[in-house]
């Protein structure tokens, strides 16, 4: 770590002031996959494929054991992160449909735009889902360079097997969507209307980003990388088809390997691999009816869409070389709603003038077992603006609420069916039961008095329909100029 570590705690701003000018911040490579479960990496128990670029790295990340996006759903998770405020403040809430009226505010300050103050040069490829419209798209909202779809790739006029639907399909929602657009910079240049053509985009995006870090090496970048993989429908080149022992999902994860490692090599072939911070996670838990096609929540309940722990709690890692021990684990609390003022303060950046929620985790990076954690709680917000638990570092209250329950898995492609159910209040200790099975609350009614008022300081400021709460410190999403 030795001077690089020294220069890190001299407080302040990390590169802006006295002797650290002559020193420049280093570039930020973001992936964020879509779907991805907890157990589907290799050293996370995945079966029937390996990652072997991720596992490679293995000595040289930091693995964070409890970290969690910030809803369960696309949309809302990415806002989350890109602004480090839980989706509910800034308005947002579920999957923005294509021609969506709304997106992102132009007053919410994104975490390009925080870097972006700081000289950086900022790219993203892969999945936006912010708003499709002009205004909402990421060349006005911090970024340089975009190549990828506005939306979720299962957002186009074709049913779970890729056949155009019809009114006979039963997917209403589906006959009203576009062909795929792949958009770069604010145009579409081409539409996808084919699993082929869907197949060709994890290779698209590695290519791009490989180019942006070449054009970029003399300067600090921020690239974010958002695949559009795992999400059903699953697509893979033809160099990775039947190349797994599990099938489909198999084959998508290994070309998504593949993606890391050629990203990682064009690091170090541009002598950037010890000042590059790279961040890899998801924007959710499993969609997990989808069976054969969906990936792993490693035993936690449930999935995508639930605030229980399969749908929330995510894999994250973190490699810095010199700065974040490799092969360590922080059992700390944390989510991605952290990683815009952890980055900021990595870059020397002043935080947005707005409200916040996350926190900064660098003494996390620095030392994984530091003594006062930066996160000492978290909030899942659901739905409209539905308050459904919470959870300090080892317990978990779940609120009364309705919730989704996967009943049995697809094939192929197809899903399985699910249904609601409510649930009563419950307290789960996360320490012996991440699988959420026994409720303790009548062995611990200390702990449910204490989170439920940490949830009712929620509910003054953020509000929660569930109570009927309004909140005081919320903000309206963005809507387009003739709403």
């Amino acid at each position: 770590m030795g001077n690089q570590l020294h220069l890190l705690l001299l407080g302040g701003a990390l590169w802006g002031c006295g002797e650290l000018r002559a020193q420049t911040p280093p570039n930020v490579v973001l992936f964020l996959l879509d779907d991805m479960g907890y157990g589907d990496l290799g050293f996370t128990g995945a079966l029937g494929y390996e990652t072997p670029h991720i596992n490679r790295l293995a000595g040289e990340w930091m693995f964070f054991s409890h970290f969690y996006s910030a809803q369960p759903i696309s949309s809302a998770s990415r806002a989350g992160l890109l602004t480090g405020c839980y989706p509910n403040r800034i308005g947002f809430r579920g999957a923005l449909s294509p021609r969506s009226a709304t997106g992102i505010h132009p007053e919410e300050e994104t975490l390009a735009e925080t870097l972006k103050g700081q000289g950086y040069r900022c790219g993203i490829v892969g999945k936006w889902h912010l708003g499709d419209r002009l205004p909402f798209l990421p060349l006005q909202n911090g970024f340089d360079d975009y190549l990828g779809l506005p939306y979720s790739n299962d957002m186009w006029p074709m049913d779970y097997a890729g056949n155009r639907v019809t009114p006979e399909s039963n997917l209403p929602n589906k006959l009203r969507y576009p062909a795929l657009p792949l958009v770069d910079g604010n145009e579409t240049v081409r539409e996808l209307w084919t699993l082929a053509d869907q197949g060709e985009l994890t290779g698209l995006y590695t290519e791009r980003a490989v180019r942006f870090i070449e054009e970029n090496r003399r300067r600090p970048f921020f690239l974010y990388i958002a695949h559009s993989m795992p999400h059903v429908p699953l697509a893979v080149s033809e160099r990775f088809r039947g190349k797994s022992r599990q099938g489909l999902y198999g084959d998508v994860m290994m070309e998504i390997d593949w993606s890391v490692g050629e990203v990682m090599k064009a690091l170090k072939e541009q002598g950037l691999d010890e000042h590059t911070l790279v961040i890899f996670t998801s924007d959710n838990g499993p969609w997990a009816n989808f069976g054969n096609h969906a990936g792993s929540a490693g035993g936690l309940r449930e999935g995508k869409a639930t605030t229980f722990e399969g749908g929330q709690r995510v894999p994250c890692i973190v490699r810095w070389k010199g700065v974040v021990a490799g092969g360590s684990v922080c059992n700390r609390l944390a989510s991605a709603i952290d990683l815009l003022p952890t980055l900021a303060a990595v870059s020397g950046a002043s935080l947005p003038a707005k409200k916040i929620d996350g926190v900064n985790l660098l003494p996390l990076l620095l030392d994984a077992g530091s003594a006062a954690p930066p996160r000492t709680h978290f909030f899942y917000y659901f739905e409209e603006n539905d308050l459904e638990a919470v959870r300090d570092e080892r317990f978990k209250l779940v609120l009364p609420h309705r919730h989704r329950v996967y009943l049995a898995p697809g094939n192929d492609g197809f899903p399985g069916p699910t249904t609601e159910q409510d649930t009563d209040l419950s307290l789960y200790d996360l320490r012996r039961d991440p699988g959420e099975r026994y409720d303790v609350k009548a062995l611990y009614p200390e702990v449910v008095e204490r989170l439920l008022l940490l949830a009712e300081e929620a509910r003054k400021d953020l509000g929660d329909n569930l109570t009927n709460r309004g909140g005081t410190n919320r903000r309206p999403i963005g809507r387009t100029a003739h709403e």
